[in-house]
């Protein structure tokens, strides 16, 4: 199977105003976040990629217009929680690229969520 992946990244605030009200999360506070996305393919297309990596131009369109320099909690349905926005950005990207396997988002320099589609067989 052959993997890429793109990084994006954007600045938004947040708030987890469904936690305890002592959660440091509760307040409202704001990320530096990175999005990666992961394609997959067992073959490559005709010009030797899983995809072109210029095809992915929309999602940062996207990111730009509707995320960044936002309140997450105007923009997304649900907690603005990391694993919501990975499922939000997998099924965004995965209408658009049937390869998609993966999305990651980072808030912070050492956490990760990741949301990947439980492979069937």
């Amino acid at each position: 199977m052959f993997r890429i992946t793109k990084e994006f990244h954007f600045s938004a605030s947040h708030q987890l105003s469904h936690l305890r009200t002592d959660h440091q999360c509760a307040r409202l506070h704001g990320h530096n976040y990175i999005i990666v996305v992961e394609l997959a393919a067992p073959v490559l297309n005709e010009d030797g990629f899983v995809r072109d990596y210029h095809e992915l131009a929309p999602l940062k369109t996207y990111i730009d217009g509707t995320f960044d320099h936002r309140h997450l909690n105007d923009v997304l349905d649900g907690p603005s929680t990391a694993e919501n926005m990975a499922r939000h950005f997998f099924d965004w990207c995965f209408a658009r690229w049937p390869e998609v396997s993966a999305v990651k988002v980072s808030e912070t320099p050492k956490t990760w969520a990741e949301y990947r589609p439980i492979q069937s067989s």
